[in-house]
């Protein structure tokens, strides 16, 4: 049906991603759900899961650090899914978030190293999104 109504400084979602959101929340991927259980004891960073942004869903962010998880099968080798994120990816950075792919076995197998990377990404200076949306960020 739309965007829902505009709030200043908001990332705006679409019905079509808030509802995808919800299914991804109630059926994760056995992968998902390791580094889930991982992320909720990483202290110092609130994670949220399935997070609708603008027309996308992300699997994992904390919006204090602007850190965005991904959780990738191997359906993102895919020629055609690989361009979809690339795109998503530079919607998303050009909003000042990083973002941390982890492999589906990364994420079963070694989360040890996942929660690691993740929490570098997490522990690096805070980007700003380009440009930033309360202005006075350009260089000049």
């Amino acid at each position: 049906m739309g965007v829902r109504e505009r709030t200043p400084g908001a990332i705006h979602t679409s019905e079509r991603a808030d509802s995808a959101a919800r299914r991804l929340r109630r059926d994760p991927t056995f992968a998902e759900k390791q580094l889930w259980k991982a992320l909720r004891q990483l202290n110092g960073f609130h994670f949220r899961r399935q997070v609708p942004m603008g027309a996308f869903v992300v699997d994992f962010v904390c919006h204090r650090a602007r850190v965005i998880v991904e959780v990738d099968g191997g359906v993102h080798l895919a020629l055609d899914v690989a361009e979809r994120d690339a795109e998503r990816a530079a919607w998303l950075r050009k909003r000042g978030y990083r973002l941390v792919r982890i492999s589906n076995a990364q994420a079963i197998h070694d989360p040890d190293s996942a929660i690691a990377a993740i929490s570098a990404a997490a522990g690096d200076r805070t980007p700003t999104p380009d440009p930033s949306p309360q202005g006075g960020g350009e260089l000049g």
